[in-house]
């Protein structure tokens, strides 16, 4: 008997004998029900025989048969009725369980988030794809009325959304284009370490989100609930019905808060903050002015995560205002990584490495954060050794930077477009989807093997862009995506290790020689003309004293 675990009150499994309902009564469950006619299969037992076994094992039976295929309204609400009433926890079989599995997912429909439902269903092996909209629908049949038709649609109204929308407009301004995000405001997210450095005040890195929207573009104010990609369809909250000639996808990834023990309970208070949430950035700064002595922990996460150098940037910004505030001596410096290295492209690590060792910072690589004791200002860490035997280290703190854990955002990971890690699963070199020719994706959500960075959505945007009108015909040649990411490392005030790579850690460079040796204003002018990194990021640097005049012929990648 193969039983599979849908929560912690139900499981389900193909046909059982009798002989197999000892080993369930075993397991804990207190009823059984059969979702199987009799007769259906000539090798199968009669429900009677499963019935008389469960009685003899004290368990309740239930026989509730649906014909295979024709899962029917009346079918999950009666499942779901009687599921309610029984003892619990409760086994279900049919044919090969999935019968079983669409009549629990109709029944928990308006109880259960949609994507929780689809993950359960996922976990155990059974793919709800042909349901998801009757799921959507509170677990009745919907009509079939499609609440809008569009050239494109966009998923995802974030720094990519934006991009790739504003770039095929550019490009084609007749476009049919929506873009579905339920959000009012749009963050400028790197600015929350500027934020927790205290260059930025917060406000500074909020927008309406219609004032960032480019024009012509229809706004859909709602959130994605699934995807069907056989009908070109994106089902949004509510089972509203949105149809696309193609589809980019781009929303995101979802900040896993909860998968650290006692975080969330903590976070904004007793010294725990995280500049990754645009209320805590303003704590972050206020942590760093009040700490005059004491233990200043900050971590990173395994990848992969957005702006892999964040966590750091928020380190270096703390420990320049100690140094500046004439401190640092009485404060202890950590840097707590789950991966083996300070920066995955190790042409830029000596120039990390002179700020780690100016500011006295300790480094503790294969240290994963997995709890946090806030009022006891306790941490604790999961230290992988070589041989990869795991050790718990535990460390006391005054205050702590955490960066969370990251993961696909949950619609995404349920989807037929996510690879099995998550992610909507693309060619990396196109960003196409894999198996859907009309689906592309960029940004955050996508599993190229690239930085997740801002600078990478905006070399993203225009190959989707291209290719994306290259599919629709309007000669224009097929455009490759080469890996390009950024992460200006902020390692103290006014000065930056703009750290440059492609696919593989290649270096990428963008900045021209002629550039780092020339003077501030015409510096600065061009980086905002090439658009190298949004005017919002240089305005903060304008806001510091110092500029570097010409960085060391053996550390190019230094400039201000």
């Amino acid at each position: 008997m193969e039983l599979k675990t849908i929560d912690k009150s139900f499981a389900v499994a193909p046909q059982i004998e009798a002989a197999d309902v000892a080993e369930i009564a075993r397991a804990g469950y207190k009823t059984i029900i059969c979702n199987r006619p009799d007769g259906e299969g000539n090798d199968q037992p009669l429900f009677h025989e499963i019935e008389e076994a469960a009685r003899a094992q004290g368990l309740e039976a239930h026989y509730l048969p649906v014909e295979s295929g024709k899962v029917s309204d009346a079918d999950a609400e009666a499942f779901g009725e009687r599921l309610e009433a029984v003892p619990k926890p409760v086994f279900a079989y049919c044919r090969s369980g999935t019968r079983s599995v669409t009549l629990w997912s109709l029944s928990r429909a308006g109880k259960m988030p949609l994507a929780d439902i689809l993950a359960a269903a996922k976990d155990a092996g059974y793919d709800m794809a042909g349901v998801v909209r009757r799921i959507a629908n509170a677990g009745k049949t919907p009509q079939e009325v499609i609440d809008g038709t569009f050239e494109i649609v966009v998923v995802g109204a974030g720094s990519a959304g934006i991009a790739v929308a504003s770039s095929l407009l550019a490009r084609a301004p007749d476009l049919s284009i929506a873009v579905i995000d339920p959000a009012d405001i749009h963050y400028y997210q790197p600015g929350w370490t500027l934020v927790g450095g205290g260059v930025f005040e917060a406000d500074e890195t909020v927008r309406t989100l219609s004032s960032v929207l480019p024009k012509n573009v229809h706004w859909i104010k709602a959130a994605v609930a699934a995807f069907e990609p056989e009908r070109n369809v994106v089902l949004l909250e509510g089972c509203r019905a949105i149809e696309y000639g193609r589809l980019i996808v781009c929303p995101g990834l979802k900040l896993d808060w909860h998968k650290v023990e006692g975080l969330v309970d903590t976070l904004g208070q007793n010294g725990v903050t995280s500049n990754y949430r645009f209320d805590l950035a303003p704590y972050t700064w206020e942590l760093v002015r009040n700490l005059k002595a004491g233990t200043a922990l900050f971590t990173q996460p395994p990848m992969p995560i957005k702006c892999a150098g964040a966590p750091q940037k928020a380190m270096y910004l703390s420990a320049d205002h100690w140094l500046r505030s004439g401190v640092l001596d009485h404060i202890d410096i950590a840097f707590y990584n789950a991966g083996p290295v300070l920066f995955g492209v190790k042409d830029y690590v000596p120039a990390l490495m002179d700020y780690v060792e100016k500011y006295r910072a300790e480094l503790n690589f294969t240290h994963n954060l997995v709890a946090v004791d806030g009022p006891a200002r306790q941490a604790w860490f999961d230290a992988t050794d070589g041989d990869g035997k795991v050790t718990r280290v535990e460390r006391r703190f005054d205050m702590m930077h955490v960066c969370p854990p990251q993961c696909a955002p949950d619609f995404i990971r349920v989807s037929p477009l996510a690879d099995q890690a998550g992610w909507v699963d693309v060619d990396q070199n196109t960003l196409r989807h894999k198996q859907f020719d009309n689906i592309w994706s960029l940004g955050d959500a996508m599993n190229a093997p690239n930085a997740k960075t801002a600078a990478a959505a905006r070399k993203q945007a225009p190959v989707v862009a291209q290719n994306v009108l290259s599919d629709m015909g309007r000669k224009v040649s097929v455009g490759h995506y080469d890996g390009y990411g950024s992460c200006p490392l902020t390692v103290e005030r006014g000065k930056i290790v703009l750290a440059e790579f492609g696919y593989g850690g290649k270096l990428l460079p963008s900045f021209p020689g002629w550039l780092i040796d020339g003077k501030r204003p015409s510096r600065l002018a061009w980086l905002l003309k090439e658009k190298i990194l949004p005017p919002i990021y240089w305005q903060a640097m304008l806001k510091g004293k110092e500029w570097l005049a010409k960085p060391e012929a053996a550390k190019p990648e230094v400039v201000n």
